[in-house]
């Protein structure tokens, strides 16, 4: 087994001034509609959207360690659960190697973090 990681860190502050200036487009770009739906129904949204950002560039970090392809945000879905760890779901990736994926999301005040793993056989 082989394990690839990828983590990053966003400044919420990052996000917070991407969505005041670009809006629904911003959104739109970075984000899968289930993702907006569930940050948006939170009291604090952009720490969630933070967080979402931050798995995504960490997801792309790893698959590309894994597999040398690259992949876009919108490919990357963060899934919520109320009192559950999220999980990443990726949408059109053709891959033929055997694998695992696992995620780690973390948030305070000004900055959120992800650190994701890449198993494979």
């Amino acid at each position: 087994m082989k394990i690839y990681i990828g983590t990053d860190i966003v400044e919420n502050k990052r996000i917070k001034e991407a969505y005041e200036k670009h809006g629904e487009k911003f959104l739109e770009r970075v984000y899968t509609e289930r993702e907006i739906e569930y940050c948006f129904r939170k009291k604090e949204f952009l720490p969630c959207l933070s967080a979402r950002f931050a798995a995504k560039e960490a997801t792309i970090k790893a698959y590309y360690q894994a597999f040398k392809k690259t992949l876009t945000f919108k490919q990357i879905e963060i899934l919520g659960y109320k009192n559950q760890p999220a999980e990443i779901l990726l949408h059109h990736v053709e891959n033929i190697y055997r694998f695992n994926i696992s995620l780690s999301l973390s948030h305070e005040k000004n900055y959120s973090i992800a650190t994701v793993i890449v198993y494979t056989a």
